[in-house]
């Protein structure tokens, strides 16, 4: 499913340099199919807004061969934002107003950076609110990622996210649990994914409220689950979008929190993510480190460099495929000609005809 390079974006230059496909706007006119247009509220912070974006980009732009599509980055107003993010989203992000003029046949929704003890407290629960009143009405399906996924199953549902004991960080298995579900049609019965959290929303949580878990792992617990009516919402806890790197990159941010005096605990290595070697060398690094620390001598540059060639992705296509599926069903759900984008005759309630088997 080819990109629409319809913008100066960035990141539309970046995928391009990677190989992936992308059409110009004056190609894509000429294509005899109906373009998709989906929704990016990136919520998440200066530091990060980029690279989630290209890496939601690169999933979307690799999952499907059905058709093209348009991709309409938004944020919202109530984030603060420092003057060069602040810059990038006046330059190449859509307002929520004209998002909503134009209309979308998908949303999904990033995670974001949580400050209050309580998700009703931060600055984007109500502004994530009504993005979601208004795609309940008017969007065929909204994919929420992580913290968005905490945010709406508690706005929607009263599920209050629970803390764990230690975070749930790194490279976990997981199973298909409900393999009848068109979402997972196709997929391994066997996975990895990663995850990255301090908190969660049980399996116990979201059966008691009607919500569909299709996979699981016993280690991270729930990973994809799907609204009662079975499609009109989809919840991620985990990351399916992440980059070989990102885990690596999140270490090496929280191995500089500690050496700069901002977490009073060396962050513990992410699992299944590093290989055997890889892990030797971040613990010889963490030696290092203390004794740098112990003689107040510069600590050791992160090894970055060495570990870059052996980091594996092993989530991506299960990733591609879920994503794949996803549009692709919303690509049968949906009207190029109508303004609200369900089929005449689909019940609004189980348009897939799954939700109550």
């Amino acid at each position: 499913m080819p990109l629409v390079a319809h913008n100066e974006l960035p990141t539309f230059e970046r995928l391009r340099r990677e190989g992936q496909r992308l059409l110009s706007p004056e190609r894509a006119k000429h294509q005899d199919v109906r373009p998709l247009h989906v929704g990016l509220l990136n919520m998440m912070p200066d530091a990060a807004l980029a690279a989630t974006e290209r890496q939601f980009f690169r999933l979307l732009g690799s999952s499907n061969p059905i058709s093209q599509f348009y991709v309409h980055p938004f944020s919202l107003d109530s984030l603060p934002r420092a003057s060069y993010a602040r810059e990038h989203i006046d330059t190449f992000y859509e307002s929520f107003e004209s998002v909503k003029a134009e209309g979308l046949d998908a949303l999904i929704i990033s995670g974001a950076n949580v400050t209050e003890p309580n998700l009703a407290d931060e600055v984007f629960w109500e502004p994530l609110g009504e993005v979601m009143d208004w795609a309940d009405e008017h969007v065929t399906s909204t994919l929420c990622s992580c913290l968005a996924t905490h945010a709406v199953m508690l706005q929607r549902y009263g599920l209050r996210r629970q803390p764990l004991a230690e975070k749930c960080w790194g490279v976990f298995d997981h199973r298909i649990v409900s393999p009848d579900h068109p979402l997972v049609a196709g997929l391994n019965t066997h996975l990895s994914v990663p995850h990255s959290r301090f908190n969660v929303v049980s399996r116990e949580q979201m059966d008691s409220v009607g919500l569909h878990v299709l996979v699981e792992s016993d280690q991270a617990g729930v990973q994809v689950a799907v609204s009662p009516d079975g499609f009109r919402t989809v919840f991620l806890q985990g990351h399916p979008e992440y980059d070989a790197i990102s885990l690596m990159k999140e270490y090496k941010r929280e191995v500089g929190r500690f050496l700069n005096g901002l977490s009073t605990r060396y962050p513990p290595v992410p699992e299944g993510y590093f290989d055997a070697w890889s892990v030797a060398l971040l613990e010889e690094y963490r030696e290092h480190i203390e004794r740098s620390i112990a003689s107040t001598t510069r600590p050791p540059d992160f090894p970055e460099q060495l570990l870059l060639s052996r980091l594996q992705n092993t989530w991506h296509d299960s990733g591609e495929a879920l994503v794949g599926n996803w549009l692709g069903l919303v690509y049968q759900l949906t009207h190029a000609d109508q303004a609200l984008p369900y089929m005449d005759g689909v019940d609004r309630d189980d348009p897939l005809g799954w939700a109550f088997h």
